[in-house]
């Protein structure tokens, strides 16, 4: 039996908060983007929904393999798919597809999940 204060164990990526949080990212950023011009559909708006579809995805995957460094792997990559949608968040601002609160949004959120992999790939490593 576990001691008092003791973790739940995950059982599934599901359980994941990070996970849960990325999802809510990737529906914000469907709603926000489905405004985009429809010129940008194969631009923009599409490389910021694959990066974001990206991020849980490798969570996911990672959480499925059998070793602890394959799962390092896959947190680096969303971690990465991360950065690479704050930076398109940042270009949506400045091309005017999103509003100032729009963007800061979507950056608090995206800084949430950012932390949340950045204490789950230092819990893993040590």
């Amino acid at each position: 039996m576990a001691g008092a204060g003791a973790q739940p164990k995950v059982q599934s990526f599901r359980d994941l908060i990070v996970w849960q949080r990325s999802i809510e990212l990737v529906v914000a950023i469907y709603r926000v983007t489905k405004a985009f011009p429809k010129d940008e559909i194969y631009g923009l708006t599409a490389q910021m929904r694959r990066a974001a579809v990206s991020v849980p995805s490798n969570i996911a995957e990672g959480q499925g393999r059998l070793s602890t460094g394959e799962f390092l792997q896959f947190l680096g990559n969303a971690r990465g798919s991360l950065h690479e949608l704050q930076t398109q968040v940042v270009i949506g601002r400045k091309l005017g597809y999103l509003g100032e609160t729009q963007e800061k949004q979507l950056q608090d959120v995206s800084l949430e999940v950012d932390r949340m992999l950045n204490r789950l790939l230092t819990s893993l490593r040590s």
